[in-house]
């Protein structure tokens, strides 16, 4: 077993995500009141740096944030959160931010954003060394290869969060030690594959190959309020578990049940004070 607070670096995209939760969606051209809203950091890889931090580890998020009022909600988020930041934004830069709509009957979500439009192409230099994984969610190219590259030198164990394909995934795909992807996930097929992968359908089993073993992890069944985050959690959770030297089918067990137990939960940060 690995270090009981264990060090994860988290490198990709932090945005500022307002949530608006309804008793029903919007018709063309119409209103709705909302019956909650929230403000708050979000993100592929700030939320998965939260929870790891809220685990128990030591989280450290590298992402342009910068020094507007924009970037000073995502610093007080993080503050708030316990992660570390690593700030790779240029003068004068914005996070985006996200309009999130959550359907309050079923839990589903609607995303409204940028999504990672104009992010730096340069960036300061990162150094993995000295974590205990890295994470990548794909956003900032540069950003991602110049992290990958230096945990690959300083053999720290590196996770993809794959929700869908972007290019960069070309050059880190053949990196990578663990690929956690979404059912949507599409990979060319002269792309090689991690040791390790992992693919998720929402409620259904998570599929995964270990080093040639195939196996499936079954997520456990719960009254979904929100789904808006549970694959953040999943990862942030799998990347923790993972730094601490468990097993892939029992990281990805004790993943799944920590993104289920986010869905019971409004919002993005309603269920870290649960833990």
């Amino acid at each position: 077993m690995g270090p009981s607070r264990p060090r994860g670096l988290f490198v990709g995209l932090a945005t500022i995500d307002v949530i608006s939760r309804v008793a029903e969606s919007p018709p063309r051209n119409g209103k709705v009141t909302a019956v909650r809203q929230d403000v708050s950091g979000g993100g592929p890889a700030l939320n998965a740096a939260a929870v790891f931090a809220a685990l128990g580890g030591r989280a450290v998020l590298a992402a342009p944030v910068g020094d507007t009022a924009l970037g000073h909600l995502v610093r007080d988020d993080l503050d708030a959160c316990g992660v570390e930041l690593l700030d790779l934004a240029p003068p004068g830069f914005a996070p985006p931010v996200s309009a999130v709509t959550v359907h309050a009957p079923t839990g589903d979500r609607q995303v409204v954003s940028f999504d990672g439009s104009g992010y730096p192409d340069a960036v300061p230099p990162i150094q993995a060394g000295g974590f205990d994984v890295l994470l990548l969610d794909g956003h900032g190219p540069a950003a991602a290869r110049a992290a990958i590259r230096s945990a690959v030198a300083a053999g720290v164990t590196t996770v993809l969060d794959a929700g869908r394909w972007r290019p960069v995934f070309a050059d880190l795909l053949p990196l990578a030690g663990h690929a956690v992807c979404s059912a949507d996930f599409r990979a060319p097929e002269n792309v090689p594959s991690p040791p390790v992968v992992a693919v998720t359908d929402g409620a259904g089993p998570i599929r995964y190959r270990d080093r040639g073993v195939e196996g499936t992890v079954d997520v456990p069944a719960v009254p979904v309020v929100d789904t808006l985050g549970a694959g953040d959690v999943l990862h942030g959770a799998y990347a923790f578990a993972i730094a601490r030297g468990e097993a892939v089918a029992d990281a990805l067990r004790f993943a799944a049940g920590h993104a289920s137990g986010k869905c019971r939960y409004p919002g993005v940060r309603a269920w870290l004070q649960t833990l």
